[in-house]
């Protein structure tokens, strides 16, 4: 092969592969304006898909709490019918009224409006002669904060004996209190101290836990403060339902403490 046709066949190849290359381009830039809106195409259809999912995954997690707050609420107010009362006259006579703890002051420094009525409803109990001994649970989980030992030391200068109360520190949930009441303080059947809300889930928790109660309801609150109160007392039975079918314990038990006043 001579040396003119040698550079013939080098140029015919090298312009090949240039073509190759070119035509490679031209429809890369061609082609990629349709493979993006189509890519894009498919991003949005699996992202319809999944706010798709979304959605209906978040109504139902909406149907279900709704469901619960109501089945709950019905529950309560179910086990508690007939067991809470207004009047001391309508109650038969216990040997330990449990009164459940709340803060006495208020975030603007005033006393708590559900603390005083609790206050006067205990001494009503004990010395109409209702009950012998004053069992108050409520949180003592910081040195500065002392629910029971604020209800004991108001009841004392309201003139009960010191040796007819009892404290339980350890009453930071009202179920904790109900299972403290039973399996600490030993106690069958007694009196719950609250307002009518509250008593009516903790005489369902205590249902539940095999000790029989029934409620004295303190004064009820109205007003804004009230309606904040109440709304917080549909997720507390939610979360009450859930602690029975969960069987949820209390955060501590501990040894045995024998209630003297029979």
């Amino acid at each position: 092969m001579n040396k003119d046709s040698m550079s013939a066949r080098i140029l015919a190849l090298l312009f090949s592969k240039i073509g190759t290359l070119i035509a490679w381009f031209i429809m890369y830039y061609a082609v990629k304006p349709f493979w993006l809106f189509y890519v894009t195409l498919e991003q949005n259809r699996r992202d319809k898909r999944l706010r798709i999912l979304f959605y209906r995954g978040f109504l139902l997690l909406v149907g279900s709490l709704i469901v619960l707050l109501f089945f709950s609420n019905y529950e309560v107010i179910h086990t508690a019918q007939g067991k809470t009362f207004n009047e001391v006259s309508d109650l038969e006579p216990k040997t330990v009224g449990l009164l459940l703890g709340t803060s006495k002051y208020m975030k603007n420094g005033r006393i708590n409006p559900y603390y005083k009525t609790r206050l006067e409803a205990a001494s009503i109990l004990y010395f109409e002669g209702k009950i012998c001994a004053l069992l108050i649970s409520g949180d003592h989980s910081r040195h500065d904060y002392n629910e029971p030992l604020d209800f004991k030391t108001d009841l004392i200068q309201l003139g009960i004996p010191e040796d007819c109360i009892y404290l339980d520190y350890a009453g930071f949930r009202t179920l904790d209190s109900m299972i403290r009441a039973k399996e600490i303080f030993g106690q069958k059947s007694l009196i719950v101290i609250s307002q009518e809300f509250h008593n009516q889930r903790a005489i369902y928790l205590a249902e539940k836990h095999q000790l029989s109660a029934i409620g004295f309801n303190a004064k009820e609150i109205k007003g804004s403060f009230a309606l904040k109160t109440n709304l917080r007392e549909y997720l507390a039975r939610g979360k009450a339902f859930l602690d029975v079918v969960l069987k949820k314990g209390p955060k501590f038990l501990g040894p045995t403490i024998r209630i003297e006043a029979q």
